[in-house]
């Protein structure tokens, strides 16, 4: 069977315990006297970034755990992997919510706690595919933009003392709109740190989380499906475990308008393809490089007739967003690389341009709130490209949802 943590920890991280536990340490006296008997609410916290930061946070016995999250399959899992967890502390207040953050439910609920104490909104559109139509990029920044100043404008009526959002590394330069969203996050979230401590965190894929290409691998080989990767895109990885606790630390210990990231060497990248061929040598298969996905979907077949031979289809990336690098500061930022082992902190963001962020979301409203012929994508991508000059829209007019 499969050990999936010690799997990532020798191929894909190539870490045999996590680059944060140093900096977990050093700071354990202070991460307690922060979170213990602490109110907690955690939006977004069924999914993996949200999940793992909650496994991160209850070593340190909040008083009260409000997780909310669309998912409630997803939900019910979370519960019974903390009630099934040797050792794991739940609090007595502990209520998994199946609600939307935007919703008039989630506010009433809110409103009817007075707040909390600390607050982690991990509710995002993720994905670089959440861009294949004018309809799913109003979906996309609707979740990653409207939705979050809407939270945040209900945060003000109990000041919350931590708020975290997570960002991502595609924020810094972004050629896609989720990531050009999220760089946007960064701004909404940041003109609110007048009215309470407002922190993010930039960083790399998360090992096989859900929905997620490497995670995909693991569905097909379960159904004995081909598996498709590119052959040129070279990532970051941190472990599930790891992704939790770098949010951990930027929510508790980073100053306001702090951006964490993690250090990360280019050596460390690695590619789909390489991790789909490790995936496979473990599980006892050889490889079988195809040159099509048909080729590989016939070769598949007779897996199910006892094969060792598993097909694969790898190929160069031609879809639209797919950045050839990545990154977490830009030359325009200044990082602090001392303060912590493991982690750089961009420092020194003023509060941004409200007006200009006002100005922003009349566009984008305005423009989804028409009742004729929706905008295309091109609009606003102009929109976006208007508030974020170095945002360069990589378009190829191909999907991701078109390959396997």
């Amino acid at each position: 069977m499969l050990n999936l943590d010690q799997f990532i920890s020798e191929y894909v991280t190539k870490r045999p315990v996590s680059m944060f536990l140093q900096d977990i340490e050093a700071n354990r006296a202070l991460l307690t006297e922060r979170i213990c008997n602490k109110s907690v609410l955690v939006i977004g916290g069924a999914g993996s970034i949200g999940s793992s930061f909650i496994k991160a946070l209850l070593p340190f016995k909040p008083k009260t755990l409000v997780v909310v999250d669309t998912n409630e399959n997803a939900l019910a899992e979370l519960t019974r992997d903390l009630r099934s967890s040797k050792g794991m502390f739940v609090p007595d207040d502990y209520i998994p919510y199946p609600m939307d953050f935007a919703s008039p439910v989630f506010t009433k609920m809110f409103r009817s706690r007075g707040g909390f104490d600390v607050v982690g909104n991990f509710s995002a559109h993720k994905h670089v595919r959440s861009e294949k139509d004018i309809y799913s990029v109003e979906a996309l920044i609707q979740n990653n933009v409207l939705h979050a100043k809407k939270l945040l404008d209900l945060l003000t009526e109990y000041p919350p003392e931590e708020y975290f959002c997570v960002s991502t590394d595609k924020a810094a330069n972004p050629v896609n709109i989720m990531g050009a969203s999220k760089r946007i996050m960064e701004d909404v979230i940041f003109s609110y740190s007048d009215k309470f401590p407002v922190k993010t965190a930039r960083f790399a894929n998360v090992a096989f989380s859900n929905g997620s290409l490497p995670a995909g691998f693991l569905a097909r080989i379960q159904k004995l499906q081909p598996l498709s990767a590119p052959s040129d895109v070279r990532r970051y990885f941190v472990s599930p475990e790891e992704s939790g606790q770098i949010c951990l630390l930027s929510c508790m210990l980073g100053e306001n308008r702090a951006i964490f990231f993690p250090k990360l060497k280019e050596a460390q990248m690695m590619t789909f393809d390489a991790i789909a061929e490790e995936l496979l040598k473990v599980q006892g298969y050889n490889v079988l490089k195809c040159n099509t996905d048909e080729e590989a979907i016939d070769k598949a077949e007779d897996l199910k007739a006892g094969s060792n031979l598993y097909p694969v289809h790898f190929s160069k990336s031609n879809t639209s967003g797919e950045k050839a690098y990545e990154e977490f500061v830009t030359d325009t930022e200044t990082a602090d690389m001392n303060r912590f082992s493991s982690l750089g902190v961009i420092t020194g963001k003023a509060i941004p341009d409200k007006e200009k962020i006002a100005t922003l979301f009349e566009k984008l409203n305005t423009t989804f709130s028409s009742e004729g012929i929706p905008a295309d994508k091109e609009k606003i991508v102009n929109i976006l490209h208007e508030y974020l000059p170095n945002f360069e829209h990589i378009e190829t007019g191909r999907s991701l949802d078109s390959k396997m």
